[in-house]
């Protein structure tokens, strides 16, 4: 039986009906002659409160409200790689073709395409026993994802058919497990986290290839990031950079409520990317999730929720996902937004009382885990989440909420941006978590002393913006020798180090072992320096050394000349530094 109620009242994107008794809570509707799409969020007899992820204008009361019997929920399967959505996951590209520029209201198109057909491969044979998450069979969905079909986290039981290799839609019947049949197509409530056997600890570093954010501020896979600073800093552009070069085979790109001429450029920019690991183009294994400042605020709310699902199911197949929220402050004022049309009880700056318990519902959807099946997986889902602090105010609530719950803060400094310092990460405000954990990894992979090299290169910048306070009062030259070779070794560490050029083809990605080397470089320069000075050697004699300027341009040399010349410039900076 269809439950049908009656609009009541219109407050923006917030309608109640009446009639709705036997409706459930986060239930789906279809709300007026238009059939908008809306979500119940208040029950009270049988009046509902719905929440509409549409443009409500031109609807009146007494038009029908209709229950879909089921909550919001995304389409997964073969064909949601490379897909440009909006917030509830229609795609953007055949709404134009449709409706044109603008989404048109009402406008019901399929997520994916369920006339397309896709070439299955079997993986699973008849008389097997399989449980949620097992893989089924294979799909190529692009040239750089291997798309695994699996059981549905509940379903358990014995493969009874299996179809043939061949080519199917995603809505034919694939299999038939414990008498039910499975398709490629899945559905899943977003409000509702993917089930995993367990939590593992975050001690594999996400390598980057960004010296600021592998060497000092380091995330770890499954862990989460937050992106704040002021308009201009670069969020957006330090975003687009991890995207590209972290290490994770998949990317799921949320851009939550931005302007839309940023948006524009994410959505023209990305599918002419190269992907720097395969060759072809990066969005061959990115989706796009665009839900621009225009666009209907519930949606907004979506957005995030749609983005992280389609994470997840990508996740169970095995793969490493890195997803990035740009910008979970926009999320934040929808949902102020909505808590005042429905004249809740406001709280700190007209947020609602429960933003914090929200945001961690997000956040605590990242995470390395072991994934659910008879052979269990080990994938991640990494989050970095942009936040735009109202005139770059880092103690407004949604900033506040996000550090108690991620651990990597990379605080963006629009005066570093002005200067032309990117990535604009300033090293004396952002701070790691994950330094203690991934350590062990580095130690392994990179060098033993990795820690003992980063943690002294932080004291030195530390040290610098003491010196600095003196500077401004006397001036470098009333420095002792000493601190005057720290302040050099410190800006050596600043434009040679922490800058790094995304447009030059080799600085654009550092590899790990290189950040190291060329980290070990600068520091055996202010050892050798301050040998030198201790010696009696004049500080300007070491200022004008030579192989300064060979330091300067390390960061440029490619990968595969690099070791050659690295012992080069280390053996030259010693006999240099002797004889000055």
């Amino acid at each position: 039986m269809i439950i049908e109620g009656n609009i009541i009242k219109i407050a923006g994107p917030v309608i109640v009906a009446d009639g709705m008794r036997g409706a459930q809570m986060l239930e789906m509707v279809r709300v007026g002659d238009e059939k908008l799409i809306g979500e119940i969020i208040e029950l009270e007899g049988d009046t509902a409160t719905i929440q509409v992820y549409e443009e409500t204008a031109g609807i009146q009361p007494g038009e029908v409200v209709e229950c879909t019997g089921g909550a919001l929920s995304v389409e997964l399967g073969p064909g949601v790689m490379s897909s440009i959505f909006d917030g509830i996951q229609r795609p953007l590209r055949i709404i134009r073709e449709e409706s044109g520029d603008f989404i048109a209201r009402g406008i019901d198109v399929d997520s994916i395409d369920k006339e397309k057909k896709w070439a299955f491969k079997p993986v699973a044979k008849v008389g097997d026993k399989v449980k949620g998450g097992d893989v089924l069979g294979e799909v190529q969905e692009t040239t750089a994802v291997l798309h695994k079909i699996l059981v549905p986290p509940t379903l358990e039981g014995e493969v009874t058919e299996i179809a043939a290799e061949g080519d199917y839609t995603v809505l034919e019947d694939i299999a038939d497990v414990g008498g039910e049949k499975v398709q490629m197509l899945q559905k899943w409530p977003v409000k509702r986290s993917r089930p995993y056997v367990r939590k593992l600890d975050p001690d594999i570093p996400l390598v980057t290839g960004q010296r600021a954010q592998d060497t000092f501020f380091s995330v770890a896979k499954g862990g989460a990031a937050a992106i704040p600073g002021p308009f201009g800093s670069g969020k957006t552009v330090t975003q687009q950079q991890l995207a590209k070069w972290a290490d994770a085979d998949i990317v799921v790109y949320i851009g939550c409520g931005e302007r839309g001429n940023e948006m524009t450029e994410v959505l023209t920019e990305f599918p002419f990317l190269d992907d720097p690991k395969t060759g072809n183009p990066l969005m061959d294994r990115t989706v796009l999730i665009a839900n621009t400042s225009n666009m209907p605020v519930a949606a907004r709310e979506a957005c995030v929720y749609t983005g992280i699902t389609i994470a997840e199911y990508y996740r169970d197949q095995g793969y490493d996902v890195a997803l990035m929220a740009d910008s979970t402050s926009r999320w934040a004022e929808a949902m102020r937004e909505i808590s005042g049309r429905l004249e809740e009880m406001p709280g700190e700056e007209g947020y609602p009382a429960y933003l914090a318990s929200r945001l961690a519902q997000f956040y605590e959807r990242a995470g390395r885990v072991e994934t659910i099946g008879s052979e269990p997986n080990v994938a991640s889902i990494s989050v970095v989440g942009a936040v735009s602090p109202p005139g770059g105010d880092l103690s407004e609530p949604v900033t506040q909420n996000t550090l108690r719950i991620c651990k990597v803060f990379w605080a963006l400094d629009a005066s570093l941006a002005d200067k032309r310092h990117f990535p604009s990460i300033d090293w004396l405000q952002s701070y790691s978590l994950y330094v203690d954990s991934i350590e062990g990894w580095w130690a392994e992979n990179v060098a033993a002393d990795w820690r003992a090299t980063r943690d002294e290169a932080m004291s030195l910048l530390q040290k610098e913006s003491e010196l600095q306070e003196i500077v401004q009062l006397v001036g470098p030259d009333a420095l002792p020798e000493t601190d005057q070779a720290t302040l050099e070794t410190t800006r050596m560490l600043r434009e040679d180090f922490l800058q790094q050029n995304a447009f030059d083809d080799v600085d654009t990605y550092c590899a790990p072992d290189k950040q190291y080397k060329m980290l070990k470089t600068i520091l055996l320069f202010y050892k050798e320096s301050l040998a030198a000075v201790n010696r009696g050697a004049p500080i300007a004699n070491i200022v004008a050394l030579p192989v300064k300027e060979e330091i300067g341009k390390m960061k440029y040399i490619p990968q595969d000349e690099f070791d050659a010349k690295i012992a080069e410039i280390q053996s030259a900076i010693t006999k240099q530094c002797s004889e000055a």
